[in-house]
């Protein structure tokens, strides 16, 4: 993968917001498909092929071994590029809890544990209401979605 001096660097601070997160992996999910259904198509193609131009002199057992010999790398290729596109979901859900739900949280555990050691034992009124956890924003209709335009429009900001 060559990088050319036009496109930003990579560094692990692209990944500090939700919206990039998911740009990220929105994008990176399209890819995984698109080259799954590739090598499907490929898979598809090559067994056809075999099917209509069995090689004369095999028997029927070794024909059928060479075309399994030959077509499974595809099908396990095809299924580990469908499984990582839906490992992109865990990414984005462990990313929102990792970085947004627990820290949240763990923040109004505190703030409660603090106002309740300021608090005077006997209220007359209400508790306080600790702060709701943070909902990791959506972007609007006329956000970019993609992962470097993000990148970019963050650079240049």
């Amino acid at each position: 993968m060559s990088r050319t001096s036009s496109g930003p660097e990579w560094s692990g601070d692209m990944l500090t917001k939700p919206e990039m997160v998911e740009a990220f992996s929105t994008q990176l999910r399209g890819v995984l498909k698109s080259q799954a259904q590739f090598v499907a198509d490929v898979r598809q193609e090559a067994e056809a092929m075999w099917k209509a131009n069995r090689p004369d002199g095999y028997s029927s057992f070794e024909a059928w071994w060479r075309h399994r010999w030959v077509v499974g790398p595809f099908r396990e290729i095809q299924e580990h590029l469908e499984e990582a596109a839906k490992l992109t979901f865990d990414l984005e859900a462990r990313y929102r809890k990792g970085r947004h739900e627990i820290p949240a949280a763990r923040q109004a555990a505190a703030l409660e544990k603090k106002q309740a050691k300021q608090a005077p034992q006997v209220t007359a009124g209400g508790t306080a209401v600790p702060p709701k956890p943070v909902e990791p924003p959506t972007a609007g209709a006329g956000a970019p979605r993609d992962f470097l335009e993000l990148v970019n429009r963050e650079r240049s900001a």
